[in-house]
Formats: C-alpha cells, structure tokens, sequence
C-alpha cells in the first residue's frame, strides 16, 4: 500500500493534534497549511507544506495557497479509474486521501459589536476551505472528508482497526461524512448570502431566503402522535429557545417548542414595560396568552396572570422577565403547568418547582427586549417573510377621538395593552386593567372569525373583572356592536386602530356611553 497523505487546514484546531499525531503513527503524510502546519511542527510532528507540494509559494496574504491541480488533482482522481491514475502519476502528483478542513469564521466575524467593516468580512470569506470540502465530498468514495472535531475520533477508531489503510472506513460512514461536508458548506454560504444582503441592499426582507440550521433533534412526535417532528436550532452560535438550558423533566415536545416561543416573544415584548424594578409574568396556552400582568413584585405579577383565566392556564406555559424567587415558586406551588422558561431561578425556587418531576425549567440569560426580525412561514408552494416585532406604535401620534379624554394612566395601560394584544392571534379582542401596583390582563378573546365574538368571550372570561377595563383590539370596529357590547360589561375606554369607513358610528357610540376611545393607527392582526 503506498503511503496515505491527510491535508489538514483548519481554523477551529480543537482535537488537531490529536488527529495528526494518531495519522502520522499510522504512517500517514501530513500536508498542511500556514497556521495548522507550525501548530502541527510545534507538537513535534514532521509535516509537508502544501507550497511544497504545489512547487508554488503561498500568495496575496494567504488567499491563494491550495487551488492547484497538485491538491484537487489528488482529491478527485477517482482511483479506480486508470487514466485518471495515469493523468495524475503523468503529472507527478500524489493522491490525498483524507481532507481536514473547517472554514473561517465568518459568523463569528459577522456577529461582533461593534460590527467588522466590510472588508474585514470579506477577508472572513473562505475560499479554498470550501472547494477542498466539495471535492473531497464529491470524491468521498475515495477520499475521507472531516469538517468538525466531533467526527475524529470515530474515524481514527476505524483506521487503526485497520493499520492505518484508508479502506477501513466503510461507505456508509463515507456517505455520511460526505453529507455533513456538503451541509456545512451550505451553512457557510446562506450566512454569507444572508449577510451580505443585509449590508449591501436596503431592503426590509431578503430577495432570496437561504435558511440553514445546526443537526436536528428528534422529538418524540409533533403536534399529534402520528406525526414525526424534529427541533433544528439556528446555524451559528445557539441564541432563543436553542440556547436555553433545561432543568430536568422530560425532553420537549414540539407543542412545548411553539409555547415557549409563544411566551418568550411575549415576555421580551414586555421587558420594557417591565423597566424599572418591576416583574413581567406571561402564561401561554396553545400560542395564545391567556394572561399576563406587569407588577412591582414577581408574586404580584404571577397572582395577578393567573386571575386572567385560571381554567385556560392549566398544562400552561409560563414566562418571566426576571430571576425567578422563591416566594414565586411558593406561590405557584402545585399548579399545574408544562414548562416555564426565565433569566434563572433563585436555588431554593428550582429545588421547589422540581418536585413535580414533569415539569420542564428553562433558563435563558438574558431575556432580552425584543427587536424587529424577519420571520418565516413555510406554505404550500413556498415561503412567507415579514418583519416582525414590538408593536412599534408612536405613542406621541395616538388620538383620542371621543369627548371623554384617556388621562395618563390609561395611555400606560395601553401601552401594556397593545403589546399583550400583538401576540394573540386574530380576530383579538383584550380586556386589561390596571391593579394597585402595575398592569393585568382580565380577559383574552382570541381567534376569532367575528370581532363581536372575541369581545364576547374576553368578557366571559373577565366576568365581574370586566367593569372599568380597558378594551383593545387587534384592527377596527366595522360596525357599533363592539362597541355597545363592551359597554354592557362595563369597559370605560377603547383601543383600536381606526380606519373604518364606518369610524365615526364607533365613535358616536363610544360618547353615547361615556367612553374614551384611542386611535393608534396601527393594526396588530396575528395570523
């Protein structure tokens, strides 16, 4: 057997070398690399430049250095081919029989604050890191192709079972490595398309959507048992739900996934709200919160979600914006709810809230306040994007329209309002009040095919609570019975966009009852 050669090239050297000195006790040639190569030299080991290789000097700062018919001659000869073995021996190259290659960091570099300048990043933009993976990839047949640390070991398991031959690593295990080098290089190019659209151009969503995520996780089914489900986190550093770290409890389930988002979106549009010592508590049931309250104390802000609708809030999912206490835990005691996801826990309040062994803990730090980003939404046929965030309603611009004026207090309870609102699917209709030391949902109607309706079953849930609320809709009233419906529960105040042609019976209606109402100008429909 002639002797085997690995080229090694990579800017991630965890487990580097280990691997090289594990190939070259084999009897393996090692090619490599500006920094790989003294990083290989340094720990002893002999190693061949790839300049040397090449009869060519590295060049333009390092950006030419293994695009050469020596290197990719030897990758993609297909040896069982004669005349591609015969072109090769005619050329004088050497065959490489395994690529090591991981990329530069360009996310990394995308991702810095302050941002890289352009040119900084271009510089992030790999080139012969890319085409070595491709054509080790598209050669894997005869060639081994690594692209993450995690895959030496196996490998190297395999070789010396073998004494070193390259024929010990199977072609399933090829195969495998083949599709790993192919999706990463994938990865690597929609995060370079991704970002480089979002300096180039102006526009608010992509011209293309490039979409590329780390190694999925199999749940143990989807939102019904029949169906097979999988949580895919971002590509890239683990940032929302997938860099959440969980606390016991089973794994989650998909439904769980779409709850937490739910209440996570919700609980980052309200830490501004929530500013100022105070505690946000968010309880989600099938994406749709059915309480959530703004309060000075964290109990304050759980007793006063909780009161929103305590039947909907059973097998909840809940979100806080703040450390959470043990006199919180205490408090929620027995009640039963999936998960509950928060910036941590103080000790004695985790030990508590995990007695009950199915309960799902999660701790994101920090939960942060949430901005504008674009989201997607698979459909038949292809894919939606729209920029979602925070209501963004300029609060300065809003109009009182009616002869009874909103005072301060109920601007601020609008404010909490609209943002709870934003996060509830439409038709929406909220009913909030303000209680002695913050903000409170009393009563959620959510998707719903008639506004009436969704006023109707908000006051069934608020029951007594109703009298002296605030309602807020999600779009405008096309007709006055919103209207009347509300007064009869006792709502004093109305928030809604505006915009009907049929604006100012709402209105005439509106001051027939002594009611304020408030044009913000801004739909909020969820679908």
């Amino acid at each position: 057997m002639a002797q085997p050669r690995a080229l090694l090239s990579v800017w991630e050297k965890s487990g580097i070398i280990e691997l090289g000195s594990a190939l070259s006790g084999m009897g393996w040639e090692l090619l490599s690399t500006g920094g790989t190569a003294r990083t290989l030299r340094d720990a002893g080991f002999e190693v061949t430049d790839v300049s040397e290789a090449t009869g060519h000097p590295e060049v333009f700062d390092g950006r030419v250095k293994t695009l050469h018919p020596a290197i990719h001659g030897g990758i993609l000869a297909r040896r069982d081919r004669e005349d591609d073995m015969a072109t090769l021996a005619e050329l004088g190259y050497g065959t490489v029989d395994l690529v090591c290659v991981n990329l530069y960091p360009f996310e990394a570099t995308a991702a810095q604050d302050p941002p890289a300048s352009d040119s900084e990043l271009i510089e992030m933009i790999d080139i012969g890191g890319p085409t070595m993976v491709r054509s080790a990839a598209k050669n894997h047949s005869d060639v081994i192709v690594l692209t993450n640390p995690e895959q030496y070991p196996s490998v190297l398991k395999s070789l010396s079972s073998a004494n070193g031959d390259p024929c010990g690593v199977d072609s399933a295990t090829r195969q495998s490595l083949a599709l790993a080098a192919y999706q990463s290089t994938a990865a690597y190019d929609a995060a370079v398309s991704n970002e480089l659209e979002s300096r180039f151009t102006q526009r608010d969503v992509p011209s293309r959507i490039h979409v590329s995520s780390g190694p999925g996780s199999e749940l143990r089914y989807g939102e019904n048992p029949h169906q097979p489900a999988a949580f895919y986190p971002a590509a890239g550093e683990p940032s929302g739900l997938a860099a959440a770290t969980q606390h016991g409890g089973k794994p989650l389930s998909y439904n769980n996934y779409l709850d937490l988002d739910g209440a996570l979106r919700l609980a980052r549009s309200l830490c501004d709200a929530a500013a100022g010592g105070q505690h946000a508590c968010v309880i989600v049931k099938h994406t749709n919160p059915c309480g959530a309250a703004v309060d000075q104390t964290q109990v304050g802000a759980w007793k006063n979600a909780l009161a929103s609708d305590p039947e909907s809030a059973f097998g909840c999912v809940i979100a806080f914006t703040d450390i959470v206490g043990k006199a919180t835990a205490e408090t929620i005691g027995g009640h039963f709810f999936e998960c509950m996801i928060a910036p941590g826990y103080e000790p004695e309040a985790l030990e508590f809230l995990s007695t009950k062994k199915n309960r799902r803990l999660l701790t994101l730090d920090p939960i942060v306040p949430r901005i504008d980003e674009v989201r997607v939404r698979h459909l038949d046929g292809g894919w939606l994007a729209q920029v979602q965030g925070p209501p963004g309603i300029d609060w300065d611009a809003v109009k009182c329209v009616t002869v009874k004026q909103a005072d301060t207090d109920e601007l601020t309870l609008a404010r909490f309002g609209s943002e709870v609102l934003a996060e509830v699917k439409s038709n929406a209709i909220i009913l909030v009040s303000k209680t002695a030391t913050g903000c409170a949902t009393v009563g959620v109607g959510p998707g719903q095919t008639s506004r009436v309706e969704a006023v109707r079953i908000a006051a069934r849930r608020a029951g007594e609570r109703a009298a002296g609320s605030m309602m807020v809709s999600d779009a405008f009233f096309p007709f006055r019975d919103g209207i009347d419906a509300a007064h009869e529960i006792g709502v004093t105040t109305v928030v809604q966009p505006g915009g009907s042609m049929r604006d100012q019976e709402s209105i005439d209606a509106a001051n027939e009852h002594g009611m304020a109402m408030l044009f913000t100008g801004r739909r909020l429909f969820l679908h």
